[in-house]
């Protein structure tokens, strides 16, 4: 893959998820893992992109009051540390790209799961352990966890449909800040300008998006591609590192 076609994908990532409240991470990861880049700078760029990409969602949303009576904290109260552990983590070329496989295919059967399905029942203080959970998770792989909160929430009713994308946006963007600084504490970043052109592709994707309005039918179609796209990308990684590995 051309590094050109890498900066119009992640563009085009930005652009689509933004629009519907989410970073991307986990579609940048499934594009990144499929260069030459270390294990350990797929982390951060992918959490960087994030970053940048929600925070202008946060900003818009609280500005025009979405943030009010959003309960949001009981989520966030342990994914924060959560995430810090997970992305202090040091892992290995071979099991990081397992753990990712496996994440990417699991992202990908969360988002073609119909948000119209039976209520679930959230336990008390099961807000904690998702949060904490899903954080863990986020650092460790380096996503925000919103493709897997926002179907609980929805599957739970958990609140309006607005809220629940306040409230996810919320989620990435401390996640994806405390996996971050969790990475960068544990390895060594080396800049290169290629990572400023992805940025600069995200940040402007990203405005643009928040901007646009899709229809339902343009977004779950998208979504459906994304799934399947982010589906093939996660059973090649398992085939590449774990079974083949296994075979030899």
């Amino acid at each position: 893959m051309s590094f050109t076609i890498l900066i119009l994908l992640f563009f085009i990532i930005a652009i689509v998820y933004s629009s519907a409240g989410f970073g991307g991470g986990s579609s940048y990861l499934a594009l990144l893992s499929l260069t030459l880049l270390p294990h350990d700078q797929i982390r951060i760029m992918a959490l960087s992109c994030n970053i940048v990409v929600v925070l202008s969602s946060v900003i818009i949303l609280y500005r025009s009051g979405k943030y009010k009576g959003v309960k949001a904290w009981p989520l966030i109260l342990l994914s924060i540390p959560m995430a810090y552990l997970g992305g202090k983590m040091q892992l290995s070329q071979e099991i990081f790209f397992n753990l990712l496989g496996a994440t990417l295919i699991l992202v990908a059967i969360v988002m073609l799961i119909p948000i119209e399905l039976k209520k679930l029942a959230i336990p008390k203080y099961g807000e904690l352990a998702i949060g904490g959970g899903i954080g863990f998770l986020s650092g460790l792989v380096g996503i925000g966890g919103g493709i897997f909160l926002s179907p609980i929430l929805h599957l739970s009713k958990w609140s309006r449909a607005i809220s629940i994308a306040a409230c996810t946006a919320l989620f990435i963007l401390v996640n994806s800040i405390a996996g971050l600084i969790g990475q960068l504490n544990s390895s060594v970043f080396v800049f290169k300008i290629e990572y400023l052109l992805l940025i600069l592709a995200v940040t402007i994707g990203g405005q643009i998006g928040i901007r646009l309005s899709l229809s339902k039918f343009t977004t779950k179609t998208i979504r459906t591609i994304s799934a399947i796209l982010i589906f093939i990308v996660g059973i090649r990684l398992v085939y590449k590192y774990l079974i083949l590995n296994w075979l030899v």
